[in-house]
């Protein structure tokens, strides 16, 4: 990479239109102070100092998107309850389309309620449901994916899996087809239920967690670079996916594709949070595919994005200028 490369990588982000399938949900954030214990029981008495709402999951994807100057489109599915009220007029509020969300009845809408005191995680409680939509629910969503891909140039679909229910491996298998017959590459931030149903994808984005979970292997040194490589292989062939960006956290990421692989160390942080950090590592990486990046380029740079945003406390967007001004920094 050269400084001016790299400028020109981001500036044509801008041109993208993203399609992000996949668990929406919201961040819900309670801030305060811990200054004494409750007389009732052994525990904390946190005083609220202030309240806060965001978008989360594949919706925090599309904020990232949209945040590096391309257009999210986001598909998925939401409640009929009043956190689906909040959820649209969060969307609203961040300039993000409604059009693809398919509202079902009797399913909560998903909410995480974090509890923090002095930039420090106390508490996380989650409103939600696991269940996989149905079949007709399925479809509808599907049309809805299809309606989108007939009226925006798609450059990119991400599929953002949190095992909220939202995909299924029908939609999976239908969507890849749809996107194989319009010549679009798919990116995936997988989850276990679904993990070896992405078969044909583009770009396969899981942290080592998942990765040993999905192929069921009880022990992976990440530092040792023989495992991670025999793993990554293993898991490639299965899926037959183009490319694998195995997410490391402190020991960095590991990238592979049919012609080559890389182990690129993480950049020290000061690391408050890491919320959100995937979600930012798949929006860079798609956009890079969606810009027909290299391999490497491309895991550098999510790499460094995901770094940027462990700094921030709570679920946060990457920082456009900021990640430029990194990036020709580290060249």
């Amino acid at each position: 990479m050269t400084a001016k490369s790299v400028q020109k990588l981001f500036k044509s982000f801008s041109k993208q239109t993203v399609l992000i399938i996949g668990d929406v949900m919201i961040d819900s954030y309670i801030k305060g102070k811990i200054e004494r214990m409750s007389p009732e029981a052994p525990v904390p008495v946190v005083n609220v100092m202030k309240k806060e709402q965001r978008l989360g999951g594949a919706a925090n994807v599309a904020l990232n998107i949209q945040s590096l100057g391309a257009k999210p489109v986001v598909c998925a599915i939401n409640g009929n309850d009043d956190n689906a009220k909040t959820l649209e007029k969060l969307f609203r509020k961040n300039k993000l389309s409604t059009e693809g969300l398919l509202q079902i009845k009797n399913r909560p809408t998903t909410v995480k309620t974090r509890v923090i005191c002095d930039n420090s995680h106390v508490l996380r409680i989650d409103e939600e449901t696991q269940k996989e939509i149905s079949a007709s629910e399925t479809e509808k969503l599907f049309r809805k994916i299809v309606s989108i891909t007939e009226k925006q140039k798609i450059s990119v679909i991400i599929f953002e899996d949190y095992d909220k229910g939202c995909i299924t491996a029908s939609l999976i298998k239908e969507v890849v087809k749809l996107a194989v017959k319009k010549n679009i590459p798919v990116a995936v931030d997988p989850k276990k239920r679904n993990f070896l149903s992405y078969i044909g994808v583009t770009l396969f984005k899981p942290n080592l967690k998942e990765l040993k979970e999905g192929l069921k292997i009880k022990k992976l040194n990440p530092k040792n670079r023989a495992e991670v490589e025999k793993a990554v292989e293993t898991l490639r062939k299965k899926l037959n996916a183009g490319m694998v960006l195995l997410t490391l956290s402190e020991n960095g990421v590991y990238v592979s594709d049919k012609k080559s692989n890389h182990h690129l160390a993480a950049h020290k942080r000061k690391v408050i949070d890491v919320s959100g950090a995937g979600d930012t590592v798949i929006a860079v990486a798609a956009l890079c595919l969606g810009a027909n990046t290299d391999s490497k380029t491309l895991a550098e740079l999510a790499n460094l994005a995901g770094g940027l945003v462990c700094e921030k406390a709570g679920v946060v967007p990457v920082d456009k200028k900021l990640l430029l001004k990194e990036a020709v920094k580290s060249i």
